[in-house]
């Protein structure tokens, strides 16, 4: 009997360490988060960088008229490329740079050659969201979406889609 008591005490002291070792690993995972969470609060300024609703900005960003056109833009992805139309459920590139740029409240021309060559010239290397963007002679325009990525209405046949800036041969681009 002794002998079998002994055995069960074993037993028990596996499990118990068993589930301490598990307590204090899923304490060590949880523990690097609480310092992010307590960071203090700065009452002077708390609504700088709070998104406002329906304004097209996103969590965790300051709102702004670019990051409200290009979250504008990244809206429609997938709807369908139609030539001429100018939204809200087809667009053709230019007309998809004119609503983005109407969500937020900015006017921008029609078309894509009166479009890049309104606004402030900007250059690749100061691209922000929101910016429009020029390839091929400006005879096709997105709006750049931040990560080196553009929102753009490619072809007939396709859909808006995000590509890579460099996936097309830039032109210039324009802040509105």
């Amino acid at each position: 009997m002794a002998k079998h008591r002994a055995q069960k005490k074993t037993r028990l002291t596996r499990t118990t360490r068993g589930l301490v070792l598990g307590a204090v690993t899923a304490g060590a995972l949880v523990i690097p988060v609480a310092p992010a969470m307590a960071q203090p609060f700065d009452f002077l300024n708390w609504g700088a960088n709070v998104i406002q609703p329906n304004s097209g900005g996103s969590v965790g960003q300051p709102n702004s008229k670019g990051q409200a056109v290009a979250n504008a833009a990244k809206s429609k992805l997938g709807s369908p490329y139609v030539w001429g139309a100018t939204g809200p459920s087809s667009f053709d590139c230019s007309g998809l740079v004119q609503w983005a740029h109407k969500q937020a409240g900015v006017s921008v021309p029609r078309v894509s050659y009166d479009q890049i060559a309104g606004g402030t010239p900007v250059s690749k290397a100061n691209l922000q969201p929101g910016d429009v963007v020029s390839f091929y002679g400006a005879n096709h325009i997105g709006i750049y979406a931040g990560d080196g990525q553009v929102v753009h209405a490619p072809t007939s046949g396709d859909v808006v889609k995000i590509s890579p800036v460099d996936s097309m041969p830039f032109d210039g681009a324009t802040r509105y």
